[in-house]
């Protein structure tokens, strides 16, 4: 698994292609020809760039649910739609299908962000009023997501 870091502001142009910022290129150089798979986001109005070996460890794990549970079908389906595997060619760029385009609202300037093993593309303007969070509340956020974890000193570097 390839961990990812950075954010990147680019652009995309009309038809829908993004030109991948040198860092995160070289940081993809390891998967590059394996390929990727792109998709709208649960929980936010972006895209979600999947590294396949990422995507396949996830649907291994969804092929262990029970498809005959109508809930859980119905969460595979709304999960799965609209996915598209992706390649970054031989010119560093990645071609944005028109319908995830528009699915996730972006125009022409872009955010690239990496939550660890996956790329995020954002509309900048909508990027930038997600994270616009105050303070305070990013710290009650990490104290609840992060503040219940215990730590072993002896792990510690």
């Amino acid at each position: 698994m390839v961990n990812l870091i950075g954010t990147y502001e680019c652009k995309v142009d009309a038809k829908g292609r993004l030109m991948v910022p040198a860092p995160i290129k070289k940081q993809m150089e390891p998967i590059l020809h394996e390929g990727f798979v792109l998709k709208r986001s649960v929980f936010q109005p972006c895209l979600e760039l999947y590294p396949m070996e990422r995507w396949n460890e996830l649907m291994k794990r969804m092929a262990s649910l029970n498809r005959f549970d109508p809930k859980i079908a119905s969460f595979i389906r709304q999960f799965t739609a609209g996915v598209k595997m992706v390649e970054v060619d031989g010119n560093g760029r990645l071609l944005i299908p028109k319908d995830l385009i528009r699915i996730a609202g972006i125009e022409k300037e872009i955010v690239l962000t990496a939550p660890i093993d996956i790329i995020e593309i954002w509309d900048k303007n909508k990027y930038e009023n997600v994270i616009d969070t105050p303070q305070e509340e990013f710290a009650k956020l990490a104290q609840e997501v992060m503040g219940n974890t215990t730590i072993n000193v002896n792990e510690l570097p």
